[in-house]
């Protein structure tokens, strides 16, 4: 019998849909799993088709409980030896770990997490890495890596501080407790919490709505937001100069005013 692939991905309306499939495993990054999730998102990068992403996990039990640790966790450590072609892409392509965690990757379309249950290790390193998250209330947050002698390397170390108080940052890092979803929306980690059954709709909602928006903005709006962290006020404002000027010589930033003056829906093109 065939396995059924560690990642399902489909486009619609402008919406890449991206599922975590291990529901048994809790959704833990396997080789495989990373491997197509890299695959996926270079796919989502070069299609103009594709305007948003929300990456979900398969089943009601978690969004993603972290890296496995009986597949992936020891074949990074050399604890275990590649048995097939996903261990060894792992471990020989350094681009399958910097695009599937969206570290050290340069992805400018928006990303939604929709978070369906635990979002432990790296699940949670993965929803730092994303613009918008939706949880649900029986959703759970943590970083255990500390327990297990360990520490998130999928850029938790440099996100989560930029992200929430640095005394909240460093009670997740350094203790490795877990917190629930009403926590995480008081520290601003999510957007909304919602009923479980309303977690995946409540983001495909939010999706086309991005997709609707002007793609060219959109990518340029998270641009500048992130390759702004950190500089001066000045450089953020060069940055943004720069994508003020790209965005106004598109045709779109000329459909969109002239769509609401005739009381139109715009057509945006990405050019």
């Amino acid at each position: 019998m065939t396995e059924a692939p560690h990642l399902l991905w489909h486009v619609e309306h402008g919406v890449m849909l991206l599922t975590l499939n291990r529901p048994a495993a809790r959704n833990a990054i396997s080789p495989q799993m990373a491997c197509l999730l890299a695959d996926a998102l270079a796919e989502a990068a070069a299609d103009d088709a594709v305007r948003a992403v929300v990456l979900t996990g398969a089943g009601d039990r978690a969004f993603c409980s972290g890296g496995d640790l009986a597949l992936t966790l020891p074949l990074m450590t050399g604890a275990r030896a590649p048995a097939d072609d996903w261990d060894r892409r792992l471990l020989e392509d350094p681009g399958v770990m910097a695009r599937s965690a969206l570290r050290d990757y340069t992805f400018d379309k928006p990303v939604i997490s929709a978070i369906n249950g635990a979002c432990l290790a790296g699940g949670m390193e993965t929803m730092l890495a994303t613009d918008l998250r939706i949880a649900a209330e029986h959703a759970s947050f943590g970083l255990p890596e500390v327990k297990r002698a360990l520490i998130p390397f999928a850029g938790s170390l440099v996100r989560l501080p930029r992200q929430v108080a640095h005394c909240h940052a460093m009670e997740l890092l350094l203790l490795g407790d877990s917190i629930g979803a009403a926590d995480a929306l008081r520290m601003g980690l999510v957007n909304r919490v919602v009923p479980a059954d309303e977690v995946l709709p409540a983001a495909m909602a939010m999706a086309a709505r991005l997709a609707a928006n002007g793609p060219v903005a959109l990518r340029e709006i998270k641009r500048t937001v992130r390759d702004g962290s950190g500089l001066t006020l000045e450089q953020g404002y060069r940055l943004e100069d720069a994508s003020k000027a790209r965005v106004m010589a598109t045709a779109d930033a000329r459909e969109g005013p002239l769509a609401f003056m005739q009381k139109r829906p715009p057509v945006f093109t990405g050019r």
